[in-house]
């Protein structure tokens, strides 16, 4: 067994090694140990996923502590009450309910537990009509690509990547992770192909005025000659000129916020408000909801119409008409 642990990666997980599992998880034997790290390690691909179900698993472990409580003996009425104790929002309680109730049908199918006692559980109802996403309006991202000088290396990358965000609606991870060879022609157009969540991959057609950014950035940093495997978008150095290290989607985040600040907007807007500003623009004119649907590379059209704010403009409209 140590020399199979030994074999675990790490300095990718150490949080889950065996030195890190937790106390009820290690008395229960060696079946529970292996489902820790078979779901953990061997199941959960998603690097987000695996430490958000992580936190709710060792969380409620962690509330049942003081109780001397082990695995087989957890019932669902506990598991009620660790939610009711819990000062989380519905969504978060939800995601945490998730990860509870999928580690304990692993322990189910290594025969740890007799029944998952999360399977009968539920947390208040919740339904969103429309996104959190602070919105971005067509005329305030236009001002915010108008203001960026171009008198730099980096002020070119900083367009391009902006003008990506705006004109595919891709999130900031799947931009962090282009490559050279993502960056294809297509007949007499180039197009873009990204690597999305859930392993989903798309091919978005770039329009001429971020083909035209693109171009730009690629030969004045010299990147175009680059191998395919080489990153699209790099980090760039003191000096200005770029790395060989592919830009981090935090990366994105904190230059979208300084670009918005210099701009005269709001910094509370993201990179995942230009996916929302796409979405309604779209709409309003017409485009069918499947297409937007595959432009933002949701599953369901349902997940689309949290990114429709028409919803929000029309109630503005009616409060702005009453008579007080």
């Amino acid at each position: 067994m140590q020399e199979e642990r030994a074999l675990i990666p790490q300095g990718e997980v150490p949080e889950i090694a065996s030195g890190n599992v937790p106390r009820q998880v290690e008395e229960a034997g060696a079946a529970a140990s292996f489902a820790w790290e078979e779901f953990f390690i061997g199941k959960i691909r998603n690097p987000h996923t695996r430490h958000a179900y992580l936190t709710a698993v060792r969380r409620f472990l962690a509330w049942l502590e003081p109780q001397g409580i082990p695995l087989a003996k957890i019932t669902p009425g506990m598991v009620g009450q660790y939610f009711d104790s819990l000062s989380l929002s519905i969504p978060s309680k939800k995601l945490h309910l998730a990860g509870i109730r999928a580690f304990f049908d692993t322990l189910v199918v290594r025969h740890v537990m007799v029944l998952n006692p999360a399977l009968s559980v539920r947390t208040e109802r919740y339904s969103a009509i429309e996104g959190k996403t602070p919105e971005i309006t067509v005329e305030q991202a236009r001002k915010l690509l108008a203001s960026i000088p171009l008198k730099s290396l980096i002020d070119l990358r900083d367009r391009a990547i902006i003008g990506v965000l705006i004109y595919t609606a891709a999130r900031a991870g799947a931009v962090a992770k282009l490559k050279m060879r993502d960056l294809m022609p297509d007949g007499g157009l180039m197009v873009l192909r990204f690597a999305e969540k859930g392993g989903k991959a798309r091919t978005i057609p770039v329009r001429h005025d971020l083909q035209s950014a693109l171009q730009d950035y690629l030969f004045a940093t010299g990147v175009e000659s680059d191998t395919k495997d080489s990153p699209l978008f790099r980090s760039h150095r003191l000096t200005g000129l770029p790395s060989a290290q592919a830009i981090k989607a935090g990366d994105i985040c904190r230059m979208v916020k300084r670009r918005l600040k210099a701009a005269g907007l709001s910094t509370l807007i993201s990179p995942h408000s230009f996916r929302s500003c796409a979405a309604t623009d779209l709409l309003v004119q017409g485009v069918p909801l499947e297409d937007v649907q595959y432009l933002l590379g949701h599953s369901v059209s349902r997940t689309t119409q949290l990114y429709d704010r028409r919803r929000r403009q029309v109630t503005r409209n009616i409060v702005e008409r009453i008579s007080v």
